[in-house]
């Protein structure tokens, strides 16, 4: 794709990205094939093609140019970064990039309704303290005939109870991003991810000062506070990586993908770019680290028929599409066929807020295919996912490491 940049513009950094990202793209339009949103909608504009031409006209267009308005950002808006256009695209453009400049600058130019801005920045405040979120869900959860109708789907009922994690101490030390809602609305995920590690010789060290990923003010255009939560869990989770600890493990593929982002995220910042690659490369979904052990050691009785959703952070962000079905498989569980895996559920961190009509649209399609095998049960690999599918109240839905730990003997 050609672009009209002056020399000015490629001065700055931001424009210079864009400009590479633009360049790689031949307009092919493979990536609207696998876009769930251009499916649902049949918009050129609401398939990556169509936004890459929008965001390269906002980016081209000067400050006071009128044909920038709130219909480009609606189009980016409703993109759920699932990255589904990225596993497709034969050219290898890195479309995610692109998005999150072209969201920043939309935000700078055509600022939202104060309706929308005291949405995004009560969800930014809501989400983000693992202590806040669990104080305020529980008052939802007292008042919950009072709550509007896309939060209500997202409060679950009583979660199930986490049990003890293991005091044993072992040589093999790992730590783990305990994430901010997943304590809240899931907290036996993270116990039973400790109980599993400890049979396997492998202790989670905690870490307190960790706080959320950054992700959700990153993706609600809060970019500057997203980078200064990164920053601030690098500090924390530094004096443990020197000494020793073997990799940051996440439960939520959501925070995985992100952190595993933070050596791209911080390659500019003098003070930060090594210690953020190195976090990076320590970065490993749970499932990196239970495909690489003995796993006939856990001494698993798998009994359930499970289908297995795939989140798009794990399949199209952390490229391990299939790993999770492998370990399940090699434990003896049963997994029913999944049509249109690919595709996402709507979930999408604060999608299913924000855009809660096409998000309600993606969970059925997907509980529709989930469903068709007669599972038991839905497993997941991610809270966000877990959640959205959960509030449809159809097959119950949990975290596969849950169904693991279970199952144990």
């Amino acid at each position: 794709m050609q672009t009209q940049f002056t020399d000015a513009d490629l001065e700055k950094p931001h424009i210079q990205e864009a400009d590479r990202v633009l360049r790689t793209c031949v307009h092919c339009g493979f990536c609207n094939a696998t876009c769930p949103t251009y499916q649902l909608l049949g918009d050129e504009r609401d398939g990556p093609r169509g936004r890459i031409y929008l965001m390269k006209e906002l980016l081209e267009s000067r400050d006071d140019d009128d044909q920038v308005t709130e219909e480009t950002r609606l189009h980016l808006d409703r993109c759920l970064t699932c990255l589904n256009c990225e596993t497709t695209c034969p050219s290898g453009v890195e479309y995610h990039k692109l998005l999150n400049i072209g969201r920043a600058e939309i935000e700078r130019r055509v600022p939202r309704p104060a309706a929308e801005r005291a949405q995004r920045y009560a969800l930014r405040k809501m989400l983000v303290e693992p202590q806040r979120f669990k104080a305020l869900l529980a008052l939802g959860q007292t008042f919950k005939p009072l709550v509007p109708g896309k939060l209500r789907s997202k409060m679950p009922g009583a979660p199930v109870d986490a049990g003890q994690r293991p005091s044993t101490q072992h040589s093999r030390q790992v730590l783990m991003l305990e994430g901010c809602v997943q304590p809240g609305l899931s907290p036996n995920t993270n116990a039973a991810t400790a109980r599993i590690l400890d049979r396997l010789g492998i202790s989670v060290t905690p870490v307190s000062e960790v706080g959320c990923c950054g992700a959700i003010d990153f993706h609600l255009n809060a970019q500057q506070a997203g980078l200064a939560r990164v920053r601030a869990n690098i500090d924390a989770w530094w004096p443990h990586v020197e000494q020793g600890a073997e990799a940051i493990v996440q439960t939520a593929s959501g925070c995985g993908a992100f952190v595993k982002e933070y050596g791209e995220m911080l390659k500019d910042d003098p003070d930060y770019a090594d210690k953020a690659e190195k976090i990076s490369a320590l970065a490993k979904d749970i499932v990196e680290v239970l495909r690489d052990e003995p796993l006939e050691s856990l001494d698993v009785q798998a009994s359930q028929r499970l289908a297995f959703h795939c989140p798009c952070t794990l399949q199209h962000a952390q490229k391990l599409n299939g790993a999770v079905e492998g370990v399940l498989t090699k434990l003896g569980f049963a997994l029913t066929p999944v049509q249109d895996a690919h595709l996402c559920c709507g979930s999408a961190g604060t999608y299913s807020i924000t855009q809660p009509e096409l998000a309600t649209q993606l969970r059925d399609n997907k509980l529709n295919a989930l469903e068709a095998g007669n599972p038991e049960m839905i497993v997941t690999a991610n809270i966000g996912c877990q959640t959205h599918l959960a509030g449809a109240n159809r097959t119950p839905v949990r975290h596969w490491v849950e169904i693991v730990d279970a199952a144990l003997h």
